[in-house]
């Protein structure tokens, strides 16, 4: 992530309305008497609102600021959905393989969706494709959510499963 601030001496404006670091309003002042009043606190000059005229900018400690956005976004976590791909005619060992890999997927915090594909003469028979997923759903059991049941979609069934 690359900190585009202006800070201290990079502030490219002559004038700049500025902000005291309780927040006070200082008015707008030149770019050299505004870096002297935040060296005199012993703070740095931070460009805040570098598209406003004039820009305002705030006496700051800049390497807190800094560390403060950076735990802000840290604390995000992302949720992906994997895909776990079955065919109808599945064996149990391959599917015993699918629902360890699924279980993996939702033990780390992402969704699984589950998606069946039917080829040929296997379209003539989406119930069996709707037992390998109830199969599934047994084997899972209420450890986890079924957000989206399986349904038949054309020549596919999917189904989603979140972590509880």
């Amino acid at each position: 992530m690359k900190d585009k601030t202006r800070v201290n001496a990079k502030i490219i404006a002559r004038e700049v309305r500025l902000v005291a670091a309780d927040g006070k309003q200082l008015g707008v002042v030149s770019i050299s008497d505004a870096i002297g009043t935040a060296r005199e606190s012993g703070l740095d000059l931070v460009e805040v609102a570098p598209n406003s005229s004039p820009p305002v900018c705030r006496i700051m400690d800049y390497g807190k600021y800094r560390y403060q956005q950076s735990k802000k976004h840290s604390h995000k976590k992302t949720v992906d959905v994997k895909e776990v791909k079955v065919r109808p005619s599945i064996s149990d060992h391959d599917l015993g393989l699918k629902v360890k890999n699924m279980l993996r997927f939702l033990g780390s915090g992402n969704k699984a969706k589950v998606t069946m594909f039917f080829r040929g003469r296997e379209r003539q028979r989406p119930e069996r494709g709707m037992q390998v997923f109830e199969r599934i759903i047994g084997i899972i059991g209420d450890q986890y959510n079924v957000e989206v049941k399986p349904k038949l979609e054309g020549n596919r069934i999917t189904m989603i499963v979140a972590p509880k």
